[in-house]
């Protein structure tokens, strides 16, 4: 077996791409999308006609630009989604607007309307994660749509406290982003690369794994935003991971061996003390963390200046 094959015996690996073709040739069981992967593909030729229909969609819900704008997005991410779907035997995970991270109410209706375009497209609510930041305003919205049976992927987690809050309110998965926290280290310690025994980013999602399993949450932890085959490897065990087509493509082409790092009836014998949390614990825990709280926010930041690009590109369309 080559390695990718090795780490799918542990691990459920999930597709980090829009592009549909990608996804087919890897064979994922699920897969994930973000504003910066569906601004990529909706300037694809091939997928074109999802683009159409979404601004045929959205110009027969509203005569308000803006308004009209929202429905496009939404349903161009649902017609993103079911193509998805079609190849893939497992879920997808379609992202709530960025720019409502912290406004839980907005979140709700959001995370609604997106679940009655996949209902109104015949796919059910099973196949679906609707995926929001892991500020405490989303936190809160997700534990009200899981209580209403709308799973939930809180994405951009960054700090041990947002995964707490997350098992907490009982979401279905939580993304936390290896890559990133990499990357804030690197700067932070002025070093071109850190070992993988060393990862910061590795070593933040092992201690929530073993957390949740110690603990016996039902959450889903999925390793994100990878940056090398290594923290990929590190990770396998876990009990998703979320890998981009060119990592997927060169863990495929490996034939290393692929030991299983993290396990769940290992994780259950640690002595790890109970958080509790709390708005306000969790607020302080975000502040005394420096690389959550800036990573958070850039992350956010991130998401909704490329849902404004992707908000121009389909603007064009319409008036086209």
């Amino acid at each position: 077996m080559n390695a990718l094959e090795q780490i799918k015996q542990h691990t459920v690996v999930v597709a980090d791409t829009g592009d549909i073709n990608a996804i087919a040739e890897h064979r994922p069981q699920d897969a994930t999308t973000n504003p910066s992967l569906l601004y990529k593909a909706a300037q694809m030729p091939q997928y074109s006609d999802l683009v159409d229909d979404a601004v045929t969609y959205g110009k027969q819900q509203s005569d308000d630009r803006n308004q009209r704008l929202d429905h496009v997005i939404d349903k161009l991410s649902v017609n993103f989604g079911c193509r998805i779907l079609d190849v893939v035997p497992g879920r997808v995970s379609t992202e709530v607007d960025a720019r409502l991270s912290f406004d839980e109410e907005a979140t709700l209706q959001k995370a609604r309307q997106l679940i009655k375009l996949y209902k109104d497209a015949g796919v059910s609510s099973d196949r679906i994660l609707i995926k929001i930041a892991s500020t405490w305003e989303g936190i809160k919205a997700a534990e009200k749509l899981e209580q209403e049976g709308i799973h939930c992927n809180l994405t951009l987690l960054f700090g041990f406290g947002q995964a707490v809050a997350c098992a907490e309110a009982k979401v279905t998965l939580i993304s936390p982003f290896v890559g990133r926290i990499y990357d804030w280290y690197k700067v932070r310690r002025g070093v071109d690369s850190i070992s993988v025994d060393e990862d910061p980013g590795v070593a933040s999602v092992t201690e929530i794994f073993n957390y949740y399993k110690k603990h016996g949450y039902q959450t889903e932890v999925m390793g994100a935003s990878f940056r090398t085959v290594e923290q990929v490897l590190a990770l396998c065990g876990c009990d998703l991971l979320t890998i981009s087509p060119d990592l997927l493509a060169k863990i495929g082409k490996s034939d290393a061996t692929v030991p299983q790092r993290l396990d769940a009836a290992e994780a259950a014998k640690l002595d790890l003390p109970k958080v509790e949390i709390n708005q306000s614990v969790f607020r302080w825990m975000l502040n005394e963390d420096a690389m959550a709280t800036e990573k958070l926010a850039e992350g956010i930041r991130s998401f909704a200046a490329d849902l404004e690009k992707l908000r121009a590109v389909v603007s064009q369309k319409i008036d086209g």
